[in-house]
């Protein structure tokens, strides 16, 4: 059960077991949950300018942090529970019991961003501001947090690829030790933390630099380029970090989500390039080109 490899209660760090959590006043706060929330409130503080520089207010950002955090959660417990349906519908805690343990672990980030996606319609329509050039801001940053909240996957020893055995490899944090302090793997979410990392900047600094008026191009490149990030880095999980599509054992349901991601990400971005005339061009019969032409023709 994939439930059952989450929130392990140690994380092997140069060779030492660590606990993964500390307690405060009985309730156990896991390291994961504290660099998922990290991942939100650094977002928060980095599109802050944006927000004003676009000409935004900035304490719309929390109206969207009080819808987006509990939809992101829901979503991506909705998201992680639909691709791996058979293992909750055979749980022997049953299903419903077992479906809203996030405890357990098992949260999936497409369905936390399609669900933040939701969270950022309903608090634009509660303050009457542009959904579209608001999700577009909200894209710019999303990398950033993914590329944080990415650590918490080290603390609680999951999203690892093949093992390494060249010793010129085994070392933190291209390598993580995983149950045994004797063993190396890819370390994957370190990969990813990285790549989130440079398409937060490219984004950030493109939608800086960005005057038009034109809202999209950041959602665009984010379905491009972490469709990319994704579709690539996936094969290399280990088989029982791969959800199911839909519980169809055997195919890599977030493969096929990525490969559509990228699709989707292109034909918005192609779009979005005619609608500003970069591309798709037509010529204006009146032009002065046609007319110097039919000049020298008479």
């Amino acid at each position: 059960m994939l439930s059952d490899l989450l929130n392990q209660n140690n994380f092997i760090l140069f060779g030492h077991e660590i606990t993964n959590h500390f307690t405060v006043f009985g309730v156990d706060i896991y390291f994961y949950a504290l660099a998922i929330v990290t991942g939100m409130l650094v977002s928060c503080l980095v599109v802050a300018p944006m927000f004003e520089r676009k000409g935004e207010k900035k304490d719309f950002i929390l109206d969207l942090m009080i819808f987006i955090v509990p939809l992101c959660i829901i979503g991506a417990r909705l998201w992680y529970v639909l691709f791996d349906i058979k293992t909750f519908i055979n749980s022997p805690k049953g299903f419903f019991l077992s479906a809203i343990n996030i405890r357990d672990g098992g949260l999936a980030i497409y369905g936390g961003v399609l669900f933040g996606a939701l969270g950022v319609f309903l608090a634009c329509k509660f303050r009457k501001v542009n959904f579209f050039k608001t999700l577009d801001l909200a894209a710019c940053v999303l990398p950033l947090g993914q590329a944080i909240g990415r650590w918490g996957n080290f603390f609680n020893q999951e999203v690892y690829g093949k093992e390494i055995t060249n010793p010129a490899f085994q070392w933190f944090p291209l390598a993580v030790q995983i149950d045994d302090p004797s063993r190396w793997y890819q370390a994957l979410f370190f990969y990813e933390s990285v790549l989130n990392l440079i398409l937060f900047a490219c984004i950030y600094s493109f939608m800086w630099k960005r005057r038009g008026a034109t809202n999209g191009y950041a959602v665009a490149f984010y379905f491009i380029g972490y469709g990319v990030i994704r579709g690539i880095l996936e094969p290399f999980r280990q088989s029982e970090y791969n959800l199911p599509f839909f519980g169809v054992e055997g195919v890599r349901g977030m493969i096929i989500i990525s490969a559509l991601l990228v699709v989707a990400g292109l034909l918005i971005l192609l779009f979005l390039l005619k609608k500003d005339g970069y591309i798709f061009r037509k010529k204006s019969v009146g032009s002065p080109d046609v007319k110097e032409e039919k000049g020298e023709d008479q």
